[in-house]
């Protein structure tokens, strides 16, 4: 397939870009930066520099002829969540990164004659869509958390669903993504591994991860097999408590796992960002399950010990 690629360029993007060339298929990666993904080098990957949050770039000649050449979008955009703390300014960014870019580039989509269109829009989305809860587990058809992530993600959803009007779309609520060279885990290992490791907060709360491979095989599956629509939890089928995911870690690496982190010190260097890893979610990948989609990483152990080797 021609595929185009939007905010694919970093963590995820590591892994997927060569992934998708692999499988043959004819990428174009949209990016802010000049030069994303350097080490990936293929005949087959096309690079162009634009800012897909402004309506303006997809009136520009070269990717307007690109969307209008693909057969289908990955649409992965958005500035971290809980890197920095969420002023104002911040929470404009997470906005724009994630709504903006969706809106300009479905309403791109649309302005295209319509033997043109893109047939699918595989949209990010995030588990943040239900809230935080200790107790409650969350399905597909749990109702949206009223919190600042909550909305967000209604707002991210609500523009890649406009897109249903010309092409399937499928919107994955992504968990915590598992890879060693980033995210999460990629912030972890480094503490762990010097034997300072342990559980973040209480440790009650719950983690519901996904391994960066199972991720990138569920988005090239998404493209491929129309019968994929509509929403699904990407997320492996065991989430765990943060102290059993910190006991597993310290396991996997021979380390020891018991020093606490804090929770006011995480408030103190994150402010209200701390909340995504302080309150999790209990969340559950049942539409998957039922489409047969299989995770090759589906225990932790499995996939820290893929993350770490």
């Amino acid at each position: 397939m021609r595929i185009l690629l939007v905010g694919c360029s970093g963590f995820v993007g590591r892994a997927l870009v060569p992934q998708l060339l692999e499988g043959g298929h004819s990428l174009t990666l949209v990016s802010r930066a000049p030069q994303p993904l350097p080490a990936v080098q293929h005949p087959q990957l096309q690079r162009l520099q634009a800012d897909p949050s402004n309506p303006a770039s997809w009136q520009q000649p070269p990717l307007q002829q690109a969307l209008a050449k693909a057969e289908a979008v990955v649409n992965l955009a958005g500035e971290p969540i809980a890197e920095k703390r969420w002023t104002p300014q911040h929470l404009q960014l997470l906005h724009r990164s994630r709504i903006d870019t969706t809106r300009a580039l479905v309403a791109a989509m649309a302005a295209l004659p319509e033997e043109q269109r893109p047939g699918v829009l595989i949209n990010g989305s995030a588990i943040g869509y239900y809230g935080t809860s200790t107790s409650q587990e969350f399905s597909e058809s749990s109702p949206a958390g009223t919190d600042v992530l909550g909305r967000l993600c209604v707002a991210w959803e609500q523009e890649a669903q406009a897109a249903a009007a010309f092409c399937r779309v499928v919107i994955l609520r992504i968990g915590i993504v598992l890879g060693g060279d980033g995210g999460a885990l990629g912030k972890m290992l480094p503490v762990f591994r010097m034997g300072f490791g342990g559980p973040i907060g209480d440790g009650q709360q719950w983690m519901s991860w996904i391994a960066r491979p199972d991720l990138c095989q569920l988005i090239s599956t998404a493209l491929a097999d129309g019968a994929y629509s509509g929403v699904y939890n990407a997320v492996a089928p065991q989430p765990c408590s943060m102290a059993s995911f910190a006991a597993a870690l310290g396991r996997c690496l021979g380390r020891p796992s018991l020093l606490p982190v804090p929770g006011p010190l995480l408030q103190l260097l994150l402010g209200d960002g701390a909340k995504v890893v302080l309150e999790g979610q209990k969340v559950l990948p049942k539409r998957l399950e039922q489409q047969g989609f299989s995770f090759r990483y589906g225990e932790l152990s499995a996939a820290l010990a893929s993350a770490t080797s």
